[in-house]
């Protein structure tokens, strides 16, 4: 194997890890289509009875 062509796979391998690297971090950063809905009512559901803001503990 000649250096040109191990400069070039180690190029090659470095370019596919950062690209797979900036996939996983999008995909982690991002909601799918699907769960949009449920994520906004967890977010504004302040009624929930497992919410522990919601439940006050000094009334009696």
């Amino acid at each position: 194997m000649n250096k040109n062509r191990k400069i070039f796979i180690i190029a090659s391998i470095v370019f596919i890890a950062i690209v797979v690297f900036f996939a996983v971090d999008m995909a982690r950063r991002t909601t799918a289509p699907w769960n949009k809905k449920k994520q906004i009512v967890r977010a504004f559901d302040v009624a929930a009875p497992s919410d522990s803001i919601a439940i006050d503990t000094t009334r009696r």
